[in-house]
């Protein structure tokens, strides 16, 4: 029987130990689909799953299969081999990933309609429905238009990343003539509510889309004598590779303005289209857009640009979405009290969307009131369109505070936003520094510079996320507000490097990439095989998004080998394959997805006893240790210590929304054992934050000293 592309790449890698991150990647948009289809998903966020997947799949083929393409055209040889069998697999999987998709998205359809939401397309529409889609089109629709007529002796215009185009179609009595059009989604909406029809309750929705199909006799007529017209969805996707020239002529804002014009002008790496065109007009589309053989064709159904679908409407019942969990507020932080001296009196841990983002905002207004705060720094990668961060910022140096902001320019998809914001920070008067050539800064943290009794104290912020009010409420992420001076002078050694490039501090207690990180983490590893090999208890355990850094796999695998207990918890990409024999039987993984994003970075070593915990930006990629700035944050406080470790604990014992990641990725639910209460950790996190209460799950011993007999 002949071998499937992804099992002839698996046969032929050349690091038989690991799992192409590519891959692992399609396998975590995997596990979203599987929410789109879990029946106990609330059915409207089942369809906006569906968008999530959609969405995620547009910044692989930006992101990913653009990279395996370049290393096709630069590459010789073997690693050219390899590649290219990659991007087969690659393609081999979103096949069969999309052709899921679209089950799923039938199945959606019915389900809607059973609950009294109707999405229908132009051939169903009734009479006094066609009245009101003409009247919409010609009055809304047909002025955003601006069809292009496809000719041999005419170039095709540039066509927009990302947006949803219809192929036409049209007979005419002089032959076959074809055209494209944008749908004007972004100025419109995608999903427009129409009236429903006569005698029967509920809510109706139309895709523009259809509506112009509809209505499409109406853009071509006076141009041909049509006998017949259709239109077809297709969409592209870009590199979304930036090239800055380093060189010091011209500003990084011009140069960041300059690249993301050209990459508009990217190739394409995918190219989806609704595979019930005809195939004339395929292969004319096909040798127009000059498609070579590694790019990236899909067959798909009647829509594409499904991350619409993000934003579907409820138009249902409220039990067809989350029940809200709103904000649990910490009552200390409710008090008169400063927030800067509950700061000092003890370390405050977050952990998003559970608590409120508001006292991150608020520890940055009061600062910026503070007479006494002398100065906030601080990194930003991505904030909100209203950002109240900046905002404080800005009355920060309003009230006369040495404000210095580094605004990450490269923030892959936000860099105009982060432009526009350097811009108004710069125009505020606020020091703006951008970055180093090289090098994202990724890092969560700022620092607060107060006098105190003749003295200069430090109020610190280390986080797992941005300092973003949105994503604050789609993602789980900590942060920690510190007083620990220790921790305070760390940060400001990062302050300090980010200003000062060519300077390089030595940390006492931070793990900094690029300088740090790798080898601290390294040495953590090491002494938790030596207490295995001593013959003491020795156990890690890591949460973050991705594992595919070489080097620390392979140190996992060395503390597997030597007995050291791991347990991983990740959300995306593993190329670590756990529970392989003689390789890795004592690594143990699974994979989270549910209502909120899992974001967080953790990292706990058992230390005989005395646990070690770190949080922070970093995860364990090549990229976040050696070529980006990232903090990770020791813990130190007892109380955020325990918090941390029942918050992990939970999660480990998941058994209704984690997936066991195996060696072959097969995501398959974790389920419970016989008379086991059933554990879903985000809700169980949530009472427990709420109140105190713990599920009923196994306990760890991750805080109790344990050694075992001695080997001889």
């Amino acid at each position: 029987m002949s071998q499937t592309p992804i099992e002839e790449l698996l046969a032929d890698l050349g690091e038989p130990n690991t799992y192409p991150r590519e891959l692992s990647w399609l396998s975590f948009n995997a596990r979203v689909l599987q929410e789109a289809k879990d029946p106990r998903v609330p059915l409207i966020q089942r369809v906006r799953y569906l968008g999530i997947f959609s969405n995620n799949l547009d910044e692989f083929f930006r992101v990913r299969v653009a990279e395996v393409r370049r290393m096709i055209s630069v590459s010789s040889g073997g690693q050219r081999q390899r590649a290219k069998k990659l991007l087969a697999a690659i393609q081999y999987r979103v096949r069969i990933l999309q052709q899921q998709f679209e089950e799923v998205y039938e199945t959606s359809l019915r389900e809607l309609a059973r609950s009294g939401v109707y999405l229908i397309n132009e051939q169903q529409l009734q009479p006094e429905q066609i009245t009101f889609v003409e009247t919409f089109f010609h009055d809304k629709v047909l002025p955003e238009l601006e069809p292009i007529l496809l000719r041999d002796d005419h170039p095709i215009p540039l066509l927009a990343d990302e947006s949803l185009y219809l192929a036409v179609d049209i007979a005419t009595s002089e032959g076959p003539q074809y055209a494209l059009l944008e749908v004007p989604t972004s100025s419109l909406g995608r999903f427009i509510e129409i009236p429903s029809r006569k005698r029967r309750k509920g809510r109706v929705y139309i895709a523009l889309d259809n509506i112009v199909r509809a209505c499409l006799v109406q853009v071509f007529r006076g141009v041909f004598e049509i006998e017949s017209v259709a239109a077809y969805c297709f969409k592209f996707s870009r590199d979304a590779e930036l090239e800055i020239d380093e060189g010091i002529n011209e500003s990084l804002i011009a140069k960041m303005a300059l690249s993301l014009k050209q990459r508009r002008r990217a190739d394409a790496v995918r190219f989806v289209f609704d595979e019930t065109m005809p195939p004339r007009l395929l292969d004319y589309l096909r040798k127009r857009f000059d498609f070579g053989k590694y790019d990236s064709m899909i067959p798909g159904g009647r829509y594409h640009n499904s991350k619409d679908f993000i934003e579907f409407p409820n138009a249902g019942p409220r039990h067809l979405e989350f029940k809200p969990l709103p904000a649990i507020p910490i009552p200390r932080l409710e008090q008169d009290m400063s927030i800067l001296a509950n700061i000092r009196e003890k370390d405050v841990l977050l952990y998003f969307p559970y608590h409120p983002f508001d006292y991150i905002v608020d520890v940055l207004k009061t600062a910026a009131l503070d007479p006494d705060v002398l100065s906030i720094r601080i990194c930003l990668y991505r904030v909100a369109r209203n950002s109240r961060i900046v905002d404080a910022l800005i009355n920060a140096k309003d009230n006369g505070k040495f404000v210095q902001v580094v605004v990450e320019l490269a923030a892959r998809f936000d860099e105009l936003a982060n432009i526009a914001w350097a811009q108004r920070l710069t125009d505020a008067g606020i020091a703006v520094i951008f970055g180093i050539p090289g090098l994202k800064v990724h890092s969560k943290i700022f620092l607060i510079e107060r006098r105190e009794e003749q003295e200069i104290r430090y109020y610190s912020h280390v986080g797992t996320g941005n300092f973003n009010e949105k994503t604050a409420r789609l993602y789980t992420d900590f942060s920690l507000l510190t007083f620990d001076q220790d921790i305070g002078r760390d940060i400001a050694k990062v302050f300090e490097f980010l200003k000062y490039t060519y300077r390089r501090p030595d940390y006492d207690f931070l793990l900094v990439s690029p300088h740090n990180c790798r080898s601290r983490l390294a040495e953590l590893i090491d002494r938790e095989i030596g207490h295995a090999r001593e013959g003491y208890r020795a156990e890690i355990l890591l949460k973050c998004n991705n594992l595919v850094d070489q080097q620390l796999t392979r140190k996992l695998y060395e503390a597997s080998q030597a007995g050291v207990k791991i347990r991983l918890i990740i959300r995306g990409m593993c190329s670590l394959l756990p529970g392989v024999e003689a390789l890795s039987e004592n690594i143990k993984a699974v994979s989270l997805v549910d209502r909120y994003l899992e974001h967080p970075r953790v990292y706990v070593f058992h230390n005989r006893g005395k646990p070690e915990y770190f949080m922070g930006s970093a995860d364990l990629m090549t990229r976040n240790i050696d070529f980006r700035v990232e903090v990770l944050c020791p813990i130190r406080d007892q109380d955020a210590q325990q918090t941390l470790q029942h918050i992990l604990d939970q999660q480990w014992h998941d058994n209704v929304k984690a997936r066991r990641l195996d060696a072959d990725q097969t995501n398959q639910l974790v389920t419970p054992k016989k008379n086991a209460a059933h554990i879903r950790s985000q809700e169980s996190i949530y009472r427990y934050l709420s109140s105190g209460k713990l599920p009923r799950y196994p306990k760890t011993k991750m805080r109790l000293p344990s050694i075992r007999r001695r080997r001889n």
